[in-house]
């Protein structure tokens, strides 16, 4: 019976053994975990029946309880390792559940006999093989076998029910044999669902990888283990069987070569975790294509290798390069647009070892009337023509691009840039010379041409084209095809002008424009008879600037209009604040623009601030120049008619630089003449004098006042007073002053 005993439990522990370490190579099969510490913990009944077979009450009672423990706990583990095997999954409450209520039924047979505890375990040995038969019926194979294996090794317990501890030697060997069997019967369970599980993990991976549009590849050294059909359709193949060695060599080229050998040494190495790169590489037929490519380091066949994924992106690539076209290149020519010649002036500028190189703009004359006369469609094919006969007059000596309607660069690099510009440029001359011929048509153009060269003129690529740009505008004032070298005074004209123009607006919004005041004083007895309102710009970091640098900006962005409602404003305040401190105060005069002239509004609009501030009429006199009344002769009329008809007094400014005629003085309603400084600088010459008092005599026959400006000396004075003026202007009595030194005129503490 010992014996029979040992074997048993020896059994017990090996089969327990045995599908723990079934577990521990497969985590997954989770019912092998259980059974075998179900099975271990069987090998320990053998030795519970020797405590129960000695004759001391104390040692078989305690037998007694090992049983019925130890099968409370193999009950529990054969039942959740029969639910796991059976796929129903337990939660680890349901186990302890059970657990609970087979201790609470092992607790309850303690006090009873042997046999009838053993029955009773016997029975419920028999239930928990039933239950496990009936979830494990379904499976088949090896699960059925096992579920009746564990039936009969309750049916078993019976024997020594029947036959007391008589039987013990036959139940412990048929049981030993029964737990064998089940033992081979769970590992060949074990082992064909760890079998199933790799096979559905391989047939997985097949999956996601044979119909992934990515390429796969498996690369050991120079040997390609596996690829994917996406791979091979990346590189135009139809097997693997094509290509199994030298698969990089044949696809990549060959400067990346041994880059990608050290890459792939160190992925095998583990030294490099996971490596991203893109590039180009070849098709086996020699097409190129542009890929992407991921790697890192897997076990195959047991042996480290690389796996690589790889996306095409040649499409994609193709898109981009065919944009990048389309934004560096003008769509009528083909040539290289704006954006380019601006890389391209980087690139050059921005070298480690700059070379010198030569920049010509090139403009069509006339360009937009050959259009009117012509039609679009006849100018972009004169364009297209042009674009071609230049290639091919620079072909290999300059580079042509074309920045916008007519507009072209030429970019020579060459070691004597002064040179190659004018050899550009003769060049050019040459092939115009020639009529360019299109169908049906054939026409000559003539062309402006800037140069500006790297280093000589600029090294800032903008510098270079605003150069090169303004010599281009300075040639166009020369008749005929014209070319203009850089000059710094170009560039400077120009980009001050321009920096003018944007200045101007930020001025009219921060309000950096004043007025100063210049005196008019009775040519007879030299005292103040009105002002001069002349507008200043107070602009920050340049000090105060002068009208005759700001007022053509103004004119030329349309600024003038508000700048001249500005002065007006700042005229009409200042006389009401002079009268609210003085009780009366002299006339102002405000230069009024041509343009203010154009605008139906403009009376209505003098008339409104004068109602604003208070002042009459008659303190205010509007001066409109001799060129802007002969431009605008109906539109000034009118606007005159309108503001005399309100008390507004209107002069003639600059009378004499002009072309006006004795019909405009007599046809305009003015009320005053003012005399140009041209004509009384060179007073009192005899010839200027007789000119002067000619336009006095003349306004007196048309009863107008006259107005001498430029009164710089004594004799100036005296000449311009016996020739007849009536009012005095000029440096002689003061240069314009602020409002505090013009109040102090009006309050008598200064004179003329």
């Amino acid at each position: 019976m010992t014996l029979a005993l040992a074997i048993n439990a020896c059994v017990n522990l090996i089969v327990g053994w045995a599908l723990l370490l079934a577990w521990r190579s497969d985590r997954a099969q989770l019912f092998s975990r259980d059974l075998g510490w179900a099975f271990a913990s069987q090998a320990m009944i053998p030795a519970a029946y020797l405590m129960q077979a000695q004759n001391d009450g104390v040692v078989a009672a305690l037998g007694t309880v090992v049983i019925v423990g130890v099968s409370a706990l193999y009950l529990s583990l054969l039942l959740v390792g029969s639910a796991r095997l059976a796929g129903r999954m337990p939660s680890r409450a349901e186990a302890f559940a059970l657990g609970a209520v087979l201790l609470l039924v092992a607790a309850l047979l303690v006090p009873l006999n042997v046999q009838a505890a053993q029955a009773v375990s016997a029975s419920l040995h028999v239930a928990a093989g039933l239950v496990a038969t009936i979830w494990l019926w379904r499976h088949g194979g090896s699960e059925r076998l096992a579920g009746l294996l564990l039936m009969l090794l309750g049916i078993n317990q019976f024997t020594f029910v029947f036959f007391g501890p008589a039987g013990i030697t036959l139940q412990a060997t048929v049981a030993a044999m029964l737990r064998l069997t089940l033992g081979l019967a769970l590992l060949h369970a074990a082992v064909r669902r760890s079998n199933e599980e790799s096979r559905r993990l391989r047939d997985r991976f097949l999956q996601l990888t044979e119909h992934s549009h990515q390429g796969v590849a498996v690369v050991r050294g120079e040997d390609l283990l596996y690829a994917n059909p996406a791979l091979l359709k990346i590189y135009g193949l139809s097997a693997l069987t094509e290509v199994l060695t030298l698969w990089r060599e044949a696809t990549m080229p060959p400067e990346e070569r041994e880059q990608a050998r050290d890459r792939h040494r160190k992925i095998i190495a583990g030294e490099l975790r996971q490596a991203s790169w893109q590039g180009m590489r070849y098709r086996f037929d020699g097409t190129p294509i542009q890929l992407r490519f991921s790697a890192w380091r897997i076990d195959w066949d047991g042996r480290p290798a690389e796996q690589v994924v790889v996306t095409d992106e040649t499409a994609q690539h193709d898109a981009a390069q065919a944009m990048l076209y389309q934004a560096t290149h003008d769509e009528l020519t083909g040539l290289p647009n704006r954006v380019a010649l601006l890389q391209r002036l980087r690139d050059l500028c921005g070298a480690e070892l700059p070379t010198p190189f030569a920049l010509v703009l090139m403009d069509v004359d006339r360009f937009k009337l050959f259009n009117e006369a012509h039609g679009p469609s006849i100018g972009d094919a004169v364009l297209r023509s042009l674009a071609a006969a230049l290639q091919k007059a620079l072909a290999g000596r300059a580079e042509v691009m074309r920045l916008g309607e007519d507009e072209f660069a030429l970019l020579a690099p060459g070691s004597e840039s002064d040179r190659t510009a004018h050899s550009v440029a003769q060049a050019v001359r040459q092939m115009l010379m020639q009529p360019l011929a299109l169908p049906q048509h054939e026409f000559f153009l003539d062309v402006s041409m800037g140069m500006a060269t790297y280093p000589a003129t600029a090294r800032e690529p903008e510098a270079l084209l605003r150069a090169a740009n303004a010599a281009m505008h300075e040639a166009k004032r020369t008749p005929g095809t014209s070319v203009q070298f850089a000059e710094e005074r170009f560039e400077r004209g120009s980009g001050a002008s321009l920096d003018a123009e944007q200045a101007l607006r930020a001025g009219m919004k921060n309000d950096e424009f004043c007025l100063v005041y210049q005196p008019k004083v009775d040519a007879q007895n030299k005292t103040l008879v009105g002002f001069e309102a002349l507008v200043r710009w107070d602009r920050p970091g340049l000090g105060r600037i002068s009208p005759m640098e700001f007022i053509p900006a103004a004119e030329r962005t349309g600024l003038i209009g508000p700048l001249g409602n500005l002065i007006l404003t700042q005229a009409c305040q200042q006389i009401s604040e002079w009268r609210g401190a003085f009780g009366k105060t002299v006339p102002v005069a405000v230069n009024v623009s041509p343009l203010q002239l154009l605008d139906p509004g403009f009376p209505e609009l003098v008339l409104r601030t004068l109602r604003h501030f208070d002042v009459p009429p008659g303190l205010l006199t509007l001066e409109i120049t001799e060129s802007a009344a002969v431009t605008y002769m109906e539109q000034a009329r009118e606007q005159i008619r309108q503001m005399r008809a309100h008390g507004i007094e209107v002069a003639l400014d600059d009378f004499g630089t002009g072309f006006s005629s004795l019909n405009m003085l007599r046809s305009l309603p003015l009320r005053t003449v003012k005399i140009d400084r041209s004509l009384i600088d060179p007073m009192p010459a005899p010839d200027a004098t007789a000119v002067v008092k000619a336009i006095c005599d003349l306004a007196s026959a048309l009863r107008l006042d006259v107005v001498a400006e430029g009164v710089e000396t004594r004799e100036h004075a005296r000449a311009a007073t016996a020739a007849g003026c009536d009012v005095l202007q000029g440096y002689l009595y003061a240069r314009p002053l602020s409002p505090e030194d013009a109040a102090r005129w009006l309050s008598g503490e200064a004179r003329a």
